[in-house]
């Protein structure tokens, strides 16, 4: 085993000390130095790939990094990034930073490393960065295990301050040990914090000849627009479902695996354009399957549907038959689907259907069953965009309800109902089109697929109704009939001729008060408060009212109260402007009665004593329980006193 000499960098004082006068810049060189000789006799020695691999036959690796991708031409659906890092390297074009952004398990890491080893690539013959990487060069491999002394990668979940940028900052001035750059990968930049972005700006804009950076982040929003601007921006894209069907058929190939097609196409799907999470699925479904990968193992192990009986359940649900849409979730369930899995498959097929009536050319996904295709092309062009948009709406509120609910089974079955009666119901616009044209008279109904079903002549006979029929696809991929059922009307029985409505008796005003509580009746509060506020009654004889008006009466005022008056009572009203003035209003009347209430409570001997006994009270009510009309004094409504110049 290799043991550093006592005058390296690596030998200490026994005391520890560092003696006075060290020049810590030759220091750092010469640990880089001894640290990179250590690196080549480790791997020229005993701790080599063999001794390492002797060392490692009990371990397991997981296919994620067992087949994790160590040139660009094993990279995944980044065709885009990989010609243009091929061009770039082929004329010479090499950037000084470079940052990978996408979601988790595209492969950013990896291609980080990949860059690395394609920027200090050495064999006998090639002595220049390459990106064809075919014969492993002097450095690959220590680059690609993440273990080679000038590629430093740094996880910046956990080294965010300022420190840790100064400490980069110190080391850049200092050639690579060994290799051709000295390569800084940065994993998930986005968490450094502010102070540690700005003293990254300088060294990241003029950095020296031999010091390349990569970052990595999934969040490419958090990261300041002036470090973006200082690097070439690769946006890594989610892998395409046939794209990872090939991959993982492949990779099953090499493990001498047995995988259906239909566990291949879930396993994409449920990766969500993750080469990882599709890796990391299969490994799991592997050892489900104790060696061979069937559908119905992935779906039972990732809590899926069925995606022919997702279908099935669309169709019942489209057909408005609940009783067999309930039986169909229930028999999923029972197999162990999750009711908020069953809804979301639900919209997916629903979307699907959509798209296909736009793009035809969506049923050649690889991620898509035979039954699927077939069956959702023929829903396409059966059901109309309303219906689609108006299911995929409900299914959208639908879907939260049952994550959130205590009884999710329940939650879904109630969804599915809400469904199931709408399909039976016309969109808005057809609603108010058969409005128009007369609805049901004029024998068109609209029917659930966007379509008006005429109905012929009634046979009499029948007494029930009137069966139209459309065709739907049906559960075998073929089209059967759907019964649409149009209510006639019943046979016409005896109705009794209309009698007359008696003549309306004229309702009696003897006062403001009648004529305010015939406004409150007629609920036109508006009117009522004008009245109040407004009116000043002089008298008032049937069919003739005399009154005055405030100087802030509406002009209308007048014409408003013969209208109404005319309207509410069912007789002619004469009502005249009086050039007396008239008395106090009912509102003047009201607020008079409250300041002689508050007079009056003010002067009792009892309250005034209260008063007295607690300082800074005061009176805020007086309730007069006797009086004759609730609506007109509003004594319950707790009201400020006038004045509190006389109060304690």
């Amino acid at each position: 085993m290799f043991q550093p000499p006592a005058s390296s960098p690596f030998s200490r004082d026994i005391d520890g000390a560092k003696p006075c006068g060290r020049n810590y810049a030759q220091e750092s060189v010469a640990f880089d130095a001894a640290l990179g000789a250590y690196w080549r006799m480790s791997e020229a020695g005993n701790s080599g790939p063999e001794s390492l691999e002797k060392g490692k036959a009990g371990a397991y690796r997981v296919l994620a990094r067992k087949y994790r991708p160590s040139n660009f031409s094993e990279l995944v659906g980044q065709e885009p990034m990989v010609r243009t890092l091929t061009n770039a390297f082929a004329t010479g074009r090499i950037a000084q930073a470079w940052m990978l952004t996408g979601v988790r398990g595209v492969g950013k890491t990896t291609t980080a490393r990949i860059l690395a080893r394609a920027l200090n690539y050495k064999t006998a013959t090639v002595g220049q960065p390459s990106v064809d990487l075919a014969v492993p060069g002097e450095h690959c491999q220590a680059i690609m295990e993440g273990r080679h002394v000038d590629v430093i990668e740094m996880d910046a979940a956990s080294h965010t301050g300022i420190d840790d940028i100064r400490d980069i900052i110190e080391r850049v001035r200092y050639a690579p040990v060994s290799a051709r750059y000295k390569v800084y990968i940065i994993d998930e930049v986005h968490m450094l914090s502010t102070q540690a972005f700005n003293g990254l700006l300088k060294t990241l804009e003029e950095p020296p000849p031999h010091v390349k950076f990569i970052f990595a982040t999934t969040e490419i929003r958090k990261v300041p627009i002036t470090v973006l601007s200082r690097c070439q921006r690769f946006d890594l894209r989610r892998i395409d479902a046939g794209a990872l069907v090939a991959h993982l058929s492949a990779i099953a190939g090499k493990e001498g695996i047995t995988v259906d097609d239909d566990a291949l196409a879930m396993i994409a799907r449920a990766a969500e354009g993750s080469a990882r999470d599709s890796l990391s699925i299969l490994d799991q479904a592997i050892a489900h399957g104790a060696g061979s990968v069937s559908a119905e193992a992935v779906r039972a192990m990732l809590g899926l549907a069925d995606r022919a009986r997702i279908v099935d359940l669309f169709e019942y649900v489209m057909k408005g038959d609940v009783a067999a849409a309930l039986a169909e979730f229930r028999a999923q369930y029972d197999t162990g689907a999750d009711p908020a899995a069953v809804l979301t498959d639900l919209a997916e097929f629903n979307h699907l259907v959509t798209r296909l009536r736009f793009v035809p050319t969506a049923m050649d996904d690889a991620s898509l069953s035979q039954d699927e295709r077939q069956r959702g092309a023929d829903f396409a062009s059966a059901l109309s965009v309303r219906v689609l948009s108006r299911t995929w709406q409900m299914l959208l509120k639908g879907i939260p309800e049952v994550q959130s609910s205590n009884r999710p089974v329940s939650a879904a079955e109630m969804v599915l109902i809400r469904l199931a009666h709408a399909a039976d119901l016309p969109t808005l616009d057809e609603a108010l089109r058969s409005l128009e044209s007369g609805g049901a008279a004029n024998g068109a109904a609209p029917r659930p697929n966007g379509a008006s079903v005429g109905s012929g002549p009634v046979n009499p006979g029948n007494g029930a109704s009137a069966v139209a029929q459309a065709r739907m696809p049906g559960g075998s991929g073929g089209a059967q009939t759907m019964r649409l059922v149009e209510a006639t009307p019943a046979p016409a029985a005896f109705v009794a001729p209309p009698q007359p409505a008696p003549e309306s008796q004229p309702v009696p005003l003897k006062s403001l008060a009648d004529i305010i509580a015939l406004a409150d009746a007629q609920r036109d509060i508006a009117f009522k408060v004008l009245l109040k506020s407004c009116i000043r009654l002089l008298r008032i004889e049937p069919g003739r009212i005399d009154v005055g008006l405030t100087d802030d009466a509406p002009k209308m005022l007048l014409n408003d109260l013969t209208t109404k008056l005319r309207a509410w009572t069912g007789r002619s009203w004469l009502v005249s402007l009086s050039k007396e003035g008239g008395g106090q209003t009912l509102a003047e009347m009201e607020s008079t009665k409250r300041e002689n209430a508050f007079l009056d409570a003010r002067s009792d001997p009892t309250v005034a004593a209260i008063l007295a006994r607690f300082p800074g009270a005061k009176i805020i009510d007086v309730r007069i329980p006797d009086t004759p009309d609730a609506d007109t004094t509003e004594a319950d409504v707790p009201v400020e006193p006038p004045s509190d110049d006389d109060e304690p």
